[in-house]
C-alpha cells in the first residue's frame, strides 16, 4: 500500500459494518467463524490453509470476479451502500451545484444504457477527426496533450508530483507511459503465457479497430504496427523492480536539458496545447524512455501513429460506449487475462465509474450516513498503542547505532495521521455534468480531474490532501508527506469489528496499521525523511545491516513458486513482505501491551495468541483464477495472499509458541533462516 512520487499502488481489503462504539460483548467470541477453519491441516504445516481452508470451501468464486476474498466481501458491502446513496441523488435530485446532484446526474447516465446503446460509438467522431486530421508527427505534441487532458495516457506521461528532494513543493514531472498491456514485461518476456497474451493483444486491438469502422484486413496490419511501436516503448521502459529505486526516478532537469532527449517532440507546444507555461525544471523519471520516443518519432510513420492513438481512443473510452466495446474490452481483459467469466452488473460498474470521478463527492454524503466519529475516535487510539509499540520496538534494536536511531524516532514522531475522511472537501463546482450523455460526462469528470492536477505544478503541496475516497477499502503510506492513511471504508470488519475480542482486532486491523507504519522503514521509505524529503539519513554500517536483513525477506519470497515455473520476484514484493512481517510483530506488541492487568481468557478453545494470528489470517482470506494469480505475480508489489500469511508468521517466534510448533515443521524457519528487520 504505497504511493510514491504520482504513482499509488493499491492494497483492497474487506468489512461488513461501520464500526459501533466499543462495548463488551455479551457472550465471548474471536469474532472468528470457526467454520472457516481447516483442522485436517495443522496450523504448524500450512497456517494459511488451516485457518481459512473451510472459508475457500464454501467460497468459490463468483462469476464476475477473478478473485474473491475478505477484501471483496467489503468492498462489496461498501459498494451496496453508495449504490443506495447514488439511486436516492438521481431520484431525488438535490439543488443545483450540490454533491447528491452532481453524483446524481453522472450516475444517472451510466446507467442510461438505452441512450448510451443509440451513441454507439459516436461520441468519439470528434477525436477520431482529429486524429485523421494529424499528418506530420510535429503535430504529437498538441494531439498528445489534448488526450492527456481527457486522461488518456498516450505516449508519455506528464503531471504534478512533489519535489522527492523538497517535498513541500510540487514540481513538473515526466515518466513512462503509453503501453495497452498491463505491464512491460508482457513485451519483453519469452515464455510461453507471455507469448499467447501478445498473440491474442494483436487480435483484441484489430476487433476493437473494426468496430469503429475499419476493414478486417486494415485493422489487422494496424494491430501489428501499433504492437510494434508499444514493443519499442516497453524495451525502453523501467521494469517494476527497477521502478522501486526513488533515486533511480529522480532526475532534475532544466526545460532545456528534457528537450535534449527527444529534440522532436516540442514541449513548448505541448504546454501550449494545454494551457499552461512550460516549467523551468521538471523531474524526469526514465531518461532512457525519452530517448526511445525520440527514436519512435524518427521512424515510425504517421499513419501508425493515427492507429496507435485511435487505439488508445477506443481502448480508454470503452467503459463509456455501447454493449459490443464493452463485451470486447471484457473478453481480452478480464476474462481471458484474469479468469473472470462473466462482466460486472451495471450497476456496479456504475458505482465505481462516479467514485473514480467524485470520490470525496461520494465519500461526503456515504461517510454522514455509514462511519460515526466514535469509529474514527476507536481507530485513532489503536494507531497511537501501534506506534508507541513501534517506538518502544526502535528504541531496542540491537542492529541500529544510536545515530540512525535518533533520526528513526524523529520520522515516527513526525507522521501525520488521517482517519475515515478529509478535513476540507474538494470543490467538484468546476466539473460541468449533463443528465444525459455518459461518455461526455466520463470525459468531463477526466478533463476536470487533469486540470486539477496541473494547477498543482510551481504551488506548495497541499498537505490535507487524499489520494483514496473515504469509501475505499483500503490504506496507504505517504512517503513524501510521511503520512499513513485509513479511509472509512478499511475500518469495519474482518479489520476491525467492535464486538469481537482485542486479539482478534490487533490480528486485523492493528496488522493493517503497522504494516503502514512500516512502510515508513522498509527498503523504500527508509530513504524519505521526517520531512518527506528523499535523503540518506543513515550511517553506512546501519544501511548495510538494513540491506542484509532485507536480502532475507526477498529470498524468501523469491523462492515461493507460485505455479510450475513461475516464482514470486522477491525484489518486487521486498516492501510489502516486510511491512507485512514488521507490522505483524509490532501489532503483536501492541497488543500484549494492551493486555497488561487484564485477565488472559480462552474463547472457543484459543488462546489470545493464537485468536491474534487467526484474526490476521481471516484478512487474507482469497481463492482466485490461475489467470489472476499469474497477473498479480507479473505486475503487482504485493505477495500473494496464501505466502503473505505463511511467509509472514513463519519468521514469528511467537507464532510457533502459540501453536506449540516444532522446529522441524513447514511454518517454522530455523533461527539461521529467520528474517527480522523491525
Amino acid at each position: 500500500m504505497r504511493l510514491t512520487a504520482a504513482l499509488l499502488v493499491a492494497l483492497l481489503v474487506s468489512c461488513t459494518t461501520a464500526p459501533a462504539p466499543r462495548t463488551a460483548p455479551s457472550t465471548a467470541s474471536t469474532g472468528f467463524d470457526l467454520t472457516n477453519l481447516d483442522r485436517s491441516v495443522s496450523a504448524c504445516t500450512d497456517f494459511f490453509q488451516h485457518a481459512i481452508g473451510g472459508w475457500i470451501t464454501k467460497n468459490p468464486i463468483p462469476a464476475a470476479y477473478p478473485s474473491w476474498g475478505n477484501f471483496y466481501v467489503l468492498d462489496v458491502r461498501n459498494q451496496e451502500r453508495m449504490r443506495t446513496i447514488l439511486e436516492e441523488s438521481t431520484k431525488n435530485r438535490g439543488p443545483a451545484g450540490t454533491d447528491a446532484q452532481r453524483v446524481g446526474d453522472f450516475y444517472a447516465s451510466c446507467m442510461d444504457e438505452a441512450a448510451i446503446e443509440r451513441a454507439g460509438f459516436t461520441p468519439l467522431q470528434p477525436e477520431l477527426d482529429r486524429i485523421n486530421a494529424l499528418t506530420t508527427t510535429s503535430q504529437l505534441p498538441q494531439i498528445v496533450a489534448h488526450f492527456h487532458s481527457y486522461q488518456i495516457p498516450v505516449l508519455i506521461g506528464f503531471g504534478s508530483t512533489p519535489d522527492a528532494k523538497n517535498s513541500q513543493q510540487n514540481v513538473a514531472g515526466i515518466g513512462q507511459s503509453g503501453l495497452g498491456l498491463p505491464d512491460r514485461d508482457y513485451y519483453t518476456n519469452d515464455d510461453p503465457r507471455s507469448k499467447e497474451i501478445r498473440e491474442r493483444y494483436v487480435q483484441h486491438i484489430a476487433r476493437m479497430l473494426a468496430l469503429i469502422g475499419d476493414s478486417a484486413s486494415d485493422a489487422a496490419e494496424a494491430a501489428r504496427n501499433i504492437m510494434a511501436l508499444e514493443t519499442g516503448l516497453a524495451r525502453a521502459s523501467m521494469t517494476n523492480v527497477e521502478l522501486r529505486d526513488p533515486n533511480a526516478t529522480y532526475n532534475k532537469m532544466t526545460a532545456a536539458e528534457v528537450q535534449a532527449l527527444a529534440p522532436a517532440f516540442k514541449w513548448s507546444a505541448y504546454v501550449a496545447a494545454i494551457n499552461a507555461r512550460l516549467p523551468e525544471t521538471m523531474i524526469v523519471a526514465q531518461p532512457d524512455f525519452l530517448r526511445e520516443v525520440q527514436k519512435q518519432i524518427e521512424t515510425v510513420p504517421v499513419e501508425t501513429w493515427r492507429d496507435y492513438l485511435r487505439w488508445h481512443l477506443v481502448n480508454d473510452s470503452a467503459p463509456s460506449l455501447s454493449s459490443k466495446f464493452v463485451e470486447e474490452r471484457f473478453e481480452f481483459r478480464n476474462r481471458f487475462l484474469r479468469g473472470s467469466k462473466e462482466i460486472l452488473p451495471r450497476w456496479k460498474r456504475c458505482a465505481a465509474f462516479t467514485d473514480a470521478a467524485m470520490g470525496e463527492a461520494v465519500g461526503r454524503l456515504w461517510t454522514e450516513k455509514y462511519f460515526p466519529e466514535t469509529a474514527k475516535a476507536e481507530a485513532l487510539e489503536m494507531v497511537r498503542n501501534l506506534m508507541s509499540a513501534l517506538r518502544e520496538d526502535i528504541s531496542t534494536l540491537s542492529w541500529m547505532s544510536p545515530a540512525t536511531r535518533q533520526q528513526a524516532l524523529g520520522k515516527l514522531v513526525a507522521f501525520g495521521l488521517k482517519i475515515g475522511y478529509p478535513d476540507r472537501w474538494r470543490d467538484y463546482s468546476a466539473m460541468k455534468l449533463s443528465q444525459g450523455a455518459f461518455a461526455k460526462n466520463a470525459i468531463e469528470a477526466a478533463r476536470f480531474e487533469f486540470q486539477r492536477d496541473l494547477s498543482k505544478i510551481g504551488n506548495p503541496v497541499d498537505r490535507n490532501e487524499w489520494f483514496m475516497s473515504p469509501p475505499t477499502v483500503n490504506a496507504y503510506n505517504n512517503p513524501l508527506m510521511n503520512e499513513i492513511v485509513f479511509p472509512a471504508g478499511i475500518l469495519q470488519a474482518p479489520f476491525y469489528d467492535p464486538n469481537a475480542d482485542d486479539a482478534y482486532n490487533y490480528g486485523g486491523m492493528g496488522a493493517v496499521i503497522g504494516h503502514e507504519l512500516i512502510h515508513g522503514f522498509d527498503d523504500q521509505g527508509r530513504q524519505f525523511d521526517a520531512r518527506g524529503n528523499l535523503a540518506d539519513w543513515w550511517t553506512a554500517e546501519d544501511k548495510t545491516r538494513f540491506l542484509e536483513r532485507a536480502k532475507c525477506v526477498s529470498e524468501q519470497f523469491g523462492a515461493f513458486e507460485v505455479a510450475e515455473g513461475v516464482r514470486m520476484t522477491g525484489d518486487l514484493v521486498l516492501g510489502e513482505a516486510i511491512a507485512d512481517l514488521g507490522g505483524l510483530e509490532v501489532a503483536y506488541a501492541a497488543y500484549r501491551k494492551s493486555q497488561e492487568g487484564k485477565p488472559r481468557q480462552m474463547i472457543d478453545g484459543f488462546s489470545p495468541e493464537q485468536r491474534f494470528f487467526l484474526g490476521f489470517a481471516q484478512v487474507w482470506a482469497t481463492v482466485a483464477t490461475k489467470e489472476a494469480e499469474r497477473l498479480q505475480v507479473t505486475t503487482d508489489p504485493h505477495p500473494l495472499p496464501r505466502y503473505r500469511v505463511n511467509g509472514t508468521v513463519s519468521n514469528i517466534p511467537e507464532f510457533a509458541a502459540a501453536f506449540s510448533c516444532k522446529t522441524s515443521d513447514p511454518m517454522v524457519r530455523s533461527d539461521t533462516a529467520r528474517c527480522d528487520i523491525w
